[in-house]
């Protein structure tokens, strides 16, 4: 019972020093929360809090403020991720479908990220080596010019125009379209590309051969591998009380897209699953132990193949912002999926 209720007391003071950006006291948790205590229960609640460091006090005769630990056990006895208004749900599914290809996918979904919780947001684009061909199409543009257009599960699409050598008669064309979907469609990226070549071997000066290699090197082409879109610095106005702890090493790392794909962590599990969230000191980098970080997978078919979140100051409304993250990257999955 006690220790639910210095829950409670420490729910309060996480809450009220997001809101209210200031430290908070015995007084203020009383008339602002129906703890259903006295003010000393909840003053010798607070002292029992900050000897197991979970909250602290910056100054003398000043109110408490959460620490990293108290964050932390804040986070982890959330019950639920608290769900997403129906207007906020509306906003999200508008947005996002009004988008017309990947590149559109991932620039919403770093703004309408950024805008709901109001910290930077990461969108990282879907790594190539966890996708599957979803189709290839092979379209005759001129008697000696083929159209090569391959979709991929991430919803990436490569379209390359091939000269040959020869005309290609509709027989020929039809039955390389069949080798082509049989061995590529279904398959990632690796065995798409051996299996092509197994089915249409490399020979010099063949145009049949020609197609393949095109399209095996829009397969491979890695200009979509390690790219990470960010939005939303402007909202680290918001933190100038913190700028030299936090502000401005986040700045810094913003500028560093190899820090924030690190921050973001591997992609693994399903893109269904839970949110991640490292706190201060929790993360990769020293010098941004006074930022969180909130992290889910995204992808087709709950398949996580890259990663999405926000990083901010560890005063952030972790409930909301947890449920953001998840809501979005839901979206964009769903959005993948229908291709």
């Amino acid at each position: 019972m006690q220790e639910e209720r210095r829950l409670a007391v420490l729910r309060a003071i996480v809450e009220d020093y997001v809101a209210t950006e200031e430290p908070v006291g015995s007084k203020a948790l009383v008339e602002r929360h129906g703890l259903g205590v006295s003010p000393a229960t909840v003053r010798n609640d607070m002292a029992a809090l900050e000897d197991e460091g979970y909250i602290t006090q910056p100054h003398t005769s000043a109110g408490r403020v959460p620490t990293d630990k108290g964050y932390r056990l804040f986070v982890d006895r959330l019950s639920t991720v608290k769900p997403m208004s129906a207007a906020e749900r509306k906003a999200i599914a508008t947005f996002l479908d009004g988008a017309v290809d990947l590149d559109d996918v991932v620039s919403r979904s770093v703004r309408v990220l950024s805008q709901l919780t109001r910290q930077v947001a990461m969108v990282q684009y879907p790594t190539l080596s966890r996708s599957t061909v979803r189709h290839v199409e092979l379209v005759a543009l001129a008697p000696t010019r083929l159209l090569v257009v391959l979709i991929l599960s991430t919803g990436r699409v490569e379209q390359r125009v091939v000269e040959l050598g020869s005309e290609l008669t509709d027989e020929v064309l039809a039955d390389l379209r069949a080798r082509v979907l049989g061995a590529a469609v279904g398959q990632i990226i690796a065995t798409a590309v051996d299996q092509l070549r197994a089915a249409v071997p490399p020979v010099d000066g063949d145009d049949v051969a020609r197609v393949v290699d095109v399209l095996v090197e829009a397969m491979v082409d890695e200009r979509s591998s390690e790219r990470i879109v960010v939005g939303g610095a402007a909202n680290l106005a918001r933190y100038g009380d913190s700028f030299d702890s936090a502000v401005r090493p986040l700045l810094e790392a913003i500028e560093e897209h190899v820090v924030l794909l690190k921050l973001l962590g591997e992609a693994t599990g399903s893109s269904g699953g839970g949110v991640t969230v490292r706190i201060g000191a929790e993360g990769p980098y020293e010098q941004l132990s006074s930022t969180s970080v909130v992290t889910t997978g995204y992808g087709p078919r709950d398949e996580a193949v890259a990663m999405l979140g926000i990083v901010g100051p560890t005063r952030m409304d972790y409930p909301g912002t947890m449920a953001a993250v998840r809501a979005v990257a839901r979206y964009v999955s769903r959005i993948l999926d229908e291709g």
